[in-house]
């Protein structure tokens, strides 16, 4: 076994549409104007981080017919805060979550070839999916995707994009100077590609960027999410941020790599994770607990009880007990918008809930503050910077996507205090190594690799 600690892998998220941000705190500034990104991203970048990261959602979130409005609602265009984002900062990677199911592969290796020109090497790309027709509806092709499907067209876009990327190398195009013609005929960018339910061919109009690819990010924690991050992802965004779902989740993914031809060290483990900080451990404890009743308001506990039970259930008291009433198991969901609503088990659910409940002796807001998430890491500077390297050395994650509960400014003080102490012990980097975000990550290159192959051009 290496004396040599593994180094961590940190990156900022900007929070979005989601209960955790506490958009009624007096710090909290805008979540969409572009000061507050730029505020983010540079305080990441001077702490020394991999990268940003930013979800997206397709469509606002709908309770009972009626736009949710206790969440932080409504998000700019990804590659447009990004490439702004390139401008502003010179080392930061930059991670966007951009859908397989409503665009096009030409589209979107489009956008991602010329933000990674745009930011020197720096674009990453969090490949997600969608399959409700709630959605689907803003786009030509709504509702028309099987559900079991979507890892299916998530692997075949991704193979399209790929093939589009590696249609034009930048060291085999030869130009006539004098003529401005290209000599390597039929041209940069001539790609034929036939494959599942992409039927296209043409020329990719974009050069090759410094990375030859983005980096690839997957986030889920389904089978079939785990088997498309071991065969085709870079990193895996994961909600597994206790010790020991860590190392299950780990395990088991590093464990799906070999069949596809791939090392451990190819994909990295990075769990979304939140922290809170104090003087103290009793302070930051003290703090962590009003955060959690900022995060769930008395309204915020009733949508998700309703989320769960899937009925309406405004009359009851969010001091009171849970409601006696079972949930509605058929029927169109109460909550349109929310990946887990459609396969959530309610009936199970339920029974988990109450016993909780009646355990604990839980209100229903005491319930969900109990149940819908804690603060991963919470005391003082000294005891996350420690509780953190314990548990990337203990192979439960390569490092973490923090997810403050501010913006913009939610990840200064771990700037300013946690990331001087794991500097100190020496896993994690005091200055940027490499330019690009490969560089970052310790990803290998794709022109890189296949110079040291030997290789030409990549097949389609």
């Amino acid at each position: 076994m290496s004396s040599t600690p593994k180094q961590i892998h940190l990156a900022a998220h900007f929070p979005g549409v989601n209960n955790t941000t506490v958009w009624s705190d007096p710090a909290a500034g805008s979540q969409i104007e572009f000061s507050s990104f730029v505020h983010l991203a540079r305080t990441a970048e001077r702490a020394k981080f991999d990268f940003l990261f930013l979800a997206e959602g397709l469509r606002l979130r709908e309770q009972g017919g009626r736009i949710h409005d206790l969440d932080v609602v409504g998000r700019p265009d990804t590659f447009t805060i990004l490439a702004a984002l390139a401008a502003v900062t010179d080392r930061l990677g930059l991670a966007g979550t951009i859908n397989s199911t409503f665009n096009e592969p030409y589209e979107v290796a489009r956008q991602f070839a010329s933000l990674d020109h745009l930011s020197a090497g720096r674009a990453a790309w969090n490949v997600v999916t969608s399959w409700d027709e709630f959605t689907g509806e803003n786009f030509r092709r709504g509702g028309y995707l099987a559900r079991e499907d979507r890892y299916e067209r998530a692997q075949q876009f991704l193979a399209a994009v790929r093939v589009l990327l590696d249609s034009w190398q930048g060291d085999e195009i030869v130009a006539d100077k004098a003529s401005g013609a290209f000599l390597n005929a039929p041209g940069p960018g001539r790609f034929d590609h036939h494959v599942g339910q992409f039927d296209i061919s043409g020329h990719f109009n974009v050069p090759r960027g410094p990375q030859g690819h983005p980096v690839i990010f997957q986030a889920g924690d389904s089978e079939q999410g785990r088997e498309f991050a071991a065969s085709a992802a870079d990193a895996i965004f994961t909600r597994h941020g206790t010790l020991d779902a860590g190392r299950a989740f780990y395990a088991d993914v590093k464990g799906r790599l070999a069949k596809y031809g791939r090392s451990p060290d190819q994909l990295l483990i990075l769990p979304g994770v939140t922290f809170v900080l104090g003087d103290t451990e009793e302070d930051a404890h003290e703090r962590a607990d009003v955060i959690r009743h900022q995060q769930v308001s008395p309204a915020t506990a009733m949508t998700f009880v309703e989320r769960v039970w899937n009925r309406d259930l405004s009359a009851y008291d969010p001091d009171g007990p849970l409601p006696e009433v079972e949930p509605l198991i058929d029927g169109d969901p109460i909550v349109r918008g929310r990946a887990d609503t459609n396969t959530m088990d309610r009936a199970e659910t339920v029974a988990r809930w109450r016993a909780v409940a009646e355990e604990k002796k839980l209100s229903i807001r005491e319930l969900v503050i109990e149940l819908t998430g804690r603060q991963s890491f919470v005391g003082t500077a000294a005891q996350v910077a420690r509780e953190m390297d314990e548990f990337v050395q203990a192979d439960a994650s390569d490092g973490f996507i923090l997810a403050p509960h501010l913006t913009p400014g939610g990840i200064d003080d771990f700037a300013d205090t946690v990331v001087p102490l794991l500097q100190e012990r020496g896993v994690f980097r005091t200055e940027y190594e490499g330019e690009t975000l490969r560089d970052h990550l310790g990803l290998a290159h794709p022109d890189r690799a296949r110079a040291a192959a030997g290789t030409g051009r990549a097949a389609s």
